[in-house]
């Protein structure tokens, strides 16, 4: 009989194999380059849904800070719905998808393209539409993935966002570490805190920069598997609002990678503090205190790398907080692995 979150704990467990395949595959980011390389590409819109959304602030952000082209996200709606002709010279859309399957980011790639963008796609499947159809395809190379909620896959899309990235801008990829860093988070005793989280409380989960990304992923697993809302944001966009409603019951999870640039949440801290609710630290690059519970996480080179190993150790505390609650991650309710939206 399979005990629960066995697939789950299978295929967190095989992240480190899976970065050591992306970094190997040399050929196809020196594709990368010279396909973006030999473009005048002015913007970047990157589509996709779900856990393939949250990467794609990562990518949002990685671009941006990189290369100082302009990065939105797409409304795959637009057309799907609005029927839109997309004008889109000089566009580069990054399609990121586990199953590369879904109507409405294939037809979205589709129009985007007939309207004159570069099309480069990001799949768990090379054989899938989005992989097919796209000027370039980045095979994701993380094996079937069976547990309904994404874990290897996300990883995944996060280090080949990275590699996207320096492949284009000609930028030191520093990764040699990262398979041997996300090993040792596999190894990490983590039961203490998992143990203090009460999913009967409110919990809000907050990043900034690249850790946002982690911040929404980890809400959103959460919410998957522990069949609880949460909430996922920007430390600063918690300010405008929602801090309102914190009390000292309230759980907040701070994702605080290593080499976080701790001026960017300084402020936020301090007056999330000032209700006494009860604080996580994600990561090594925070400012916890006597009273907070510190998880733990990667430490890394700097912080990009931080945020991609990071993902393991987010993945693990999600899986055992489900299973502590007497859940099956495997199999949450009402959700399919492949999601077809159109």
């Amino acid at each position: 009989m399979r005990m629960a979150g066995e697939i789950m704990r299978s295929e967190i467990n095989e992240i480190p194999a899976v970065f050591q395949r992306l970094l190997g595959a040399e050929e196809t980011f020196h594709k990368i380059s010279e396909l973006l390389n030999s473009q005048t590409i002015y913007s970047v819109l990157v589509l996709a849904r779900g856990t393939s959304d949250n990467a794609a602030h990562f990518l949002k952000y990685l671009i941006e800070t990189t290369l100082g082209i302009p990065v939105g996200l797409t409304s795959p709606s637009s057309v799907t719905i609005y029927n839109t002709e997309l004008h889109f010279s000089n566009v580069l859309v990054v399609a990121i998808s586990q199953s590369g399957q879904s109507p409405d980011l294939v037809a979205y790639a589709k129009a985007a393209q007939d309207g004159g963008a570069t099309l480069v796609s990001m799949t768990n499947d090379s054989g899938s539409p989005l992989a097919l159809n796209a000027d370039l395809h980045i095979d994701l190379a993380a094996g079937p993935e069976l547990a309904v909620a994404a874990t290897k896959s996300y990883a995944a899309e996060l280090l080949a966002s990275y590699l996207l990235v320096c492949a284009w801008s000609g930028k030191d990829r520093d990764t040699d570490e990262l398979p041997a860093i996300a090993e040792k988070l596999l190894s990490l005793d983590i039961s203490q805190p998992v143990s203090e989280c009460d999913i009967r409380e409110e919990i809000v989960i907050l990043g900034r920069g690249f850790s946002y990304p982690n911040a929404r992923e980890a809400a959103l697993k959460i919410q998957e598997t522990n069949k609880v809302s949460v909430q996922g944001l920007s430390t600063a966009d918690y300010l405008h609002g929602p801090i309102s409603a914190l009390t000292e019951k309230t759980q907040v999870f701070f994702i605080a990678p290593d080499h976080l640039p701790i001026r960017s949440i300084e402020d936020e801290v301090r007056r999330i503090r000032l209700n006494f609710p009860k604080v996580f630290w994600f990561g090594r690059g925070g400012t916890p205190i006597a009273g907070d519970i510190e998880v733990g996480g990667a430490q890394a080179p700097n912080e990009i790398i931080a945020s991609i190993a990071d993902a393991v150790i987010i993945q693990r505390f999600v899986l055992e907080l489900c299973i502590l609650n007497g859940l099956d991650p495997d199999s949450p309710a009402g959700l399919s692995k492949v999601t077809l939206t159109y």
